[in-house]
């Protein structure tokens, strides 16, 4: 069975940094493509940032390119996301996908940028 879990969401005030984790199971996350996800309260699921399973490449939304990082440890089965020079509207429930989609399957953290 796969899951996938988030961790490391909070509230942080705006500028700061904080550093998502998804960790998984039931599937080798090294060689599969993944995705970080978010859902801001009214909205619906966007696509944030994706690695590619095959090579390590990476891809950001616009509004992130810059701050965020994807970045993932093969040997943890973990994926990461440091956003850094956080702004008020990346306040969503982050979650982790497989793949490029933003079909959420996990219960995600919940990033709250507010001073």
């Amino acid at each position: 069975e796969v899951q996938l879990v988030e961790s490391g969401g909070g509230l942080v005030q705006p500028g700061g940094s904080l550093r998502l984790s998804c960790v998984g199971s039931g599937f080798t996350m090294g060689i599969s493509d993944m995705s970080w996800g978010r859902q801001a309260p009214g909205r619906g699921p966007e696509w944030v940032s994706g690695i590619a399973g095959e090579d390590g490449r990476t891809w950001y939304e616009s509004t992130v390119r810059g701050r965020f990082t994807i970045s993932r440890d093969n040997a943890k089965n973990t994926l990461y996301l440091q956003m850094n020079s956080l702004k008020s509207e990346d306040t969503a429930v982050y979650f982790c996908v497989r793949g490029w989609g933003t079909e959420r399957v996990s219960q995600g953290t919940q990033v709250t940028v507010s001073s």
